[in-house]
């Protein structure tokens, strides 16, 4: 019998995925994470969820405390990123390093079993001339989460499993009531999980960063404002400035050295190119020269033209770790942090943290 670790996190697509499997005939084992410190109200009332689940499908529940591996792998991360004023991306970190790593080497170690599977929308796929897995967008465009996937390497996704890659939202809502999963008409989480646990990022960040006064200024250095703190804003911010202006102003810059926030109208924030840092080659092998694809520089932007161009550090033999990306068309608030994700197609070529 096919063996499977399902990683639960008490919402309805973990639910399904694990249901899902579970009527397939593979034998499944529930695994929840436990990542917050203190009563954090999504992992206390996930872990609840889960164990529900597990109890209803008749498969036992392992829950592995990961609150030390969470907090150094992404509390102290972001604090650290917001801090030198950059906007870090916890997603993709947290799917690499504390859930899909940890998950399937528990899953290995402990229960002997190697495949693991988690609620993600997306597909994967092998290509054999190639001898490497591919990792391809979801079915369901809208749910698609591939952006947030693409640091997982070769290993993890020969190991991962991901039931609802070719289904749509409304038909993981349907088969959780046609299995009547206590989990089918549970609200959908809209926010990162430290957000809700905090009621706000702002919140989250000002337990750890203390507050510190410095000017807001324009290009030219010009004094327009003031702020307590450049951790409480992001490249592209246009609301929440307090600074009266006859045009719309926007974040273009965040000066950690100076602590400073400069601001500029729309067209300062666009960019022709930016350059990308710790990149990861996850469906291709690391090309030796540029290459064409469509770009999306954050999650809920579209796919743009651009060039990747591999850049090797002095006397690098190995594979390039950073790409200078040329875009098309000029492209607004890039955002030094975030991830830069680029495809052909449905399939997930490679990508990385914006640098600058």
């Amino acid at each position: 019998m096919n063996k499977v670790v399902v990683g639960l996190s008490g919402g309805v697509d973990s639910s399904v995925a694990a249901a899902i499997l579970h009527h397939q005939g593979y034998q499944v084992e529930g695994l929840t994470l436990w990542l917050m410190k203190g009563k954090g109200q999504c992992c206390s009332e996930g872990m609840v969820d889960a164990a529900r689940i597990c109890e209803q499908l008749g498969i036992p529940h392992h829950i592995v405390d990961s609150r030390d591996v969470f907090q150094a792998n992404i509390v102290d991360y972001l604090v650290a990123g917001y801090s030198d004023g950059i906007t870090p991306l916890p997603c993709s970190q947290c799917n690499k390093a504390v859930k899909f790593g940890p998950m399937l080497q528990y899953a290995r170690s402990n229960l002997g079993i190697d495949k693991i599977a988690t609620g993600h929308y997306a597909r994967i796929s092998y290509n054999a001339q190639t001898d490497r897995y591919q990792l391809r967008r979801a079915v369901d465009l809208n749910k698609d989460q591939t952006y947030f996937l693409y640091d997982l390497s070769q290993e993890l996704l020969a190991g991962s499993v991901f039931p609802l890659g070719e289904k749509h939202k409304t038909e993981t809502r349907q088969i959780a009531a046609e299995f009547g999963l206590k989990t089918a008409d549970k609200p959908e989480s809209m926010d990162l999980c430290l957000v809700e646990s905090n009621g706000s990022m702002r919140a989250f960040l000002d337990k750890y960063i203390a507050p510190k006064k410095g000017d807001i200024v324009d290009r030219s250095g010009k004094v327009l404002g003031h702020h307590d703190g450049i951790h409480h804003y992001t490249i592209g911010q246009r609301k929440g400035l307090g600074i009266a202006a006859a045009e719309p102003l926007y974040v273009i810059g965040l000066d950690a050295v100076n602590n400073r926030v400069i601001v500029g109208d729309r067209n300062c924030a666009d960019r022709t190119e930016c350059t990308v840092q710790r990149v990861n080659w996850v469906s291709i092998a690391p090309p030796s020269a540029p290459i064409r694809a469509e770009v999306q520089i954050r999650y809920r932007s579209p796919a743009v033209p651009v060039t990747v161009i591999p850049l090797w550090e002095d006397g690098q033999d190995a594979h390039p770790t950073r790409v200078k990306l040329v875009f098309d068309e000029p492209q607004f608030s890039i955002t030094p942090g975030q991830a830069a994700v680029w495809y052909d197609g449905d399939i997930l070529l490679g990508g990385g943290i914006i640098e600058r």
